[in-house]
């Protein structure tokens, strides 16, 4: 497997767009569905990365920068042929990676309460994020989980 940075929406890309659009519109209501759009995902503030077994795509996640030290984890998914092979933490630690090289240290992320969302839930707590109230232009949900994670000061 290889992650590798996606500079602009492919045929491949847009099907797995389609598959976690269908994923989470399955978890909650429409109005508590935060996904991006595949146009707002290609913005000059948005890197896509995407995980690939051999030249197929099986997984993607987004890093949008809020400010210079803080990202939002955006639109991580990974088809469910390649969930438990470590997709999604490769995908996460090289956004992260990739956040605090450009001077992030601080990393926030909504996901869902639905327990189709328990192993994502439990990828963020086992890669230090922990639960915090609505950040941004979020408020408060029923059906969603806030989370942040701040990178120790490197010197």
């Amino acid at each position: 497997m290889h992650i590798d940075v996606i500079p602009s929406p492919t045929p491949a890309f847009k099907a797995l767009v389609d598959t976690h659009v269908t994923f989470c519109d399955g978890t909650a209501p429409a109005e508590s569905c935060h996904r991006l759009p595949i146009s707002a995902l290609f913005a000059p503030d948005i890197t896509v990365w995407g995980a690939f077994d051999g030249d197929e795509l099986v997984g993607m996640g987004a890093l949008k920068q809020l400010s210079p030290t803080a990202g939002e984890i955006k639109s991580m998914h990974t088809l469910a042929v390649a969930r438990g092979k470590g997709t999604a933490r490769a995908i996460l630690n090289t956004i992260l990676d990739a956040g605090a090289k450009r001077g992030m240290t601080t990393f926030w992320l909504e996901t869902g309460v639905h327990p189709d969302f328990a192993a994502a839930r439990a990828l963020y707590s086992a890669q230090g994020f922990t639960e915090c109230g609505p950040f941004g232009t979020y408020v408060s949900d029923p059906h969603s989980t806030f989370m942040t994670k701040t990178l120790e000061a490197t010197t």
